[in-house]
């Protein structure tokens, strides 16, 4: 268990100055949301790049179930 908490709590000290309390409650959110991506198996850095690519299309909050990591599947693209 210490082991998965280690990377969080290494920069604990630098959020810390994070700046705007409304910063570190959505930095919070980030880091949460980008380790339960790695919960799942995913690369953090592909998940992010096709949920925000993907995010301009959504119409509806119903949209968005799709994009969480327990549900996110990566699209294929074809390698023309």
């Amino acid at each position: 268990m210490e082991n998965a908490i280690r990377p969080s709590k290494l920069g604990a000290k630098n959020r810390l100055f994070i700046g705007h309390p409304d910063a570190g409650d959505r930095a919070a959110v980030l880091y949460s949301h980008l380790g339960t991506c790695q919960r799942y198996g995913h690369n953090p850095h592909a998940y992010l790049k096709d949920v925000l690519a993907r995010l301009p299309a959504m119409t509806s909050k119903d949209d968005l179930r799709p994009l969480l990591p327990s549900q996110w599947q990566p699209r294929v693209t074809s390698g023309s």
